[in-house]
């Protein structure tokens, strides 16, 4: 088999290609030979040595990756719920930039009849993330406003759709014009330019008693006035840090990042308890033991796809030999839905 290796972090030629024996499962796991691979931002800052759960569970060298689709190549002998040939999809900690992947049988799920490898591996990553930030960490009520950071991107426009599943007015924010046409298709009800239009003069425009959810990960950029947008009783989801980050050249600014670091908002608890809002945060990769979580929102996920409440999000494919033009192209913020690798 073949896989991309990270010895050390830095920049894009850090991306190795290595192969390595075929890989055998354990009992309870299955061998999946890997059809497509699904590309996130965190594989990025995996690169740049900054992923926490990276560092904790794997350390150097480490093969990114959390999402795939494929065959069943082999299974473990205490497997009785899946058989070689079948077509899978799912989630890896880690290691899916490769030609095989094993994982244990509770991360792998049937792709549903429709969906193609390339788009089933760019599914899961988005979906439960969105999935866990709207309705496993929130209390959600028809007739909310969500206001969604980064809304064109692969969570952003999952956020969307599951919004719009849950009767919640959605307003969406781009950072360029060429992206709003995807979101007017995914039915998003107020559209935000920020490259054109004032961010937050149009934010009260939409929600003038503020918002009732806010998904945020762009970090110090917008953080602070996401939070004073809410409604009473509003909650801020962050789930990430882009705007800390370079959008090109494949190398951390330390300065810039430093800087940013220190100019965060810090949230006050005793401020926050008169303002009745909340902040939420949670980094996925640190709850793939869970498998309630994962089993509740790929049973509802894939039940909404086949129901046609979903659509995989728009997919644009790179061989794994291209990763490094893969992964500049997703950090440079123009990219619409989700990158797939083909090993």
């Amino acid at each position: 088999m073949k896989k991309i290796v990270i010895h050390k972090p830095g920049d894009y030629k850090q991306l190795k290609i290595e192969s390595c024996p075929s890989l055998m499962p354990g009992a309870e796991d299955v061998v999946v030979e890997v059809k497509a691979t699904g590309i996130n931002y965190a594989d990025i800052i995996i690169r740049w040595g900054l992923y926490e759960s990276a560092k904790k569970f794997v350390g150097w060298p480490i093969t990114p990756g959390f999402e795939y689709s494929g065959i069943i190549k082999r299974v473990g002998n205490a497997v009785t719920n899946i058989k070689v040939g079948d077509k899978v999809f799912g989630v890896s900690l880690f290691n899916g930039y490769a030609s095989e992947v094993c994982v244990p049988t509770h991360q792998v799920y049937s792709i549903p009849q429709g969906m193609t490898f390339e788009e089933a591996a760019g599914f899961p990553a988005v979906f439960m993330t969105a999935y866990h930030a709207l309705l496993q960490i929130v209390v959600v009520r028809p007739g909310m406003t969500a206001l969604i950071h980064s809304a064109a991107g692969g969570v952003g426009s999952s956020l969307v759709q599951l919004c719009k599943i849950k009767v919640i007015t959605t307003i969406g924010v781009v950072g360029s014009s060429h992206k709003i046409q995807s979101l007017k298709d995914l039915g998003c009800d107020y559209i935000i330019d920020k490259s054109q239009e004032d961010l937050w003069r149009k934010v009260k425009e939409y929600a003038p008693n503020g918002c009732d959810i806010a998904f945020d990960a762009n970090g110090v950029e917008t953080v602070k006035e996401s939070y004073n947008h809410l409604a009473p009783s509003g909650k801020l989801v962050v789930y990430g840090a882009h705007s800390m980050f370079p959008k090109k050249g494949g190398r951390v600014n330390w300065p810039k990042l430093i800087y940013d670091f220190l100019r965060s908002p810090r949230f006050n608890p005793i401020n926050m308890t008169s303002q009745n809002k909340s902040l939420i945060t949670f980094n996925l990769s640190f709850l793939f033991d869970r498998k309630d979580l994962l089993s509740e929102a790929m049973q509802d996920l894939i039940q909404w796809y086949k129901e046609g409440k979903l659509r995989a999000p728009k997919i644009t494919t790179y061989p794994l030999e291209d990763v490094a033009r893969a992964h500049r192209d997703l950090e440079s913020g123009k990219t619409i839905g989700k990158l797939v690798l083909i090993p």
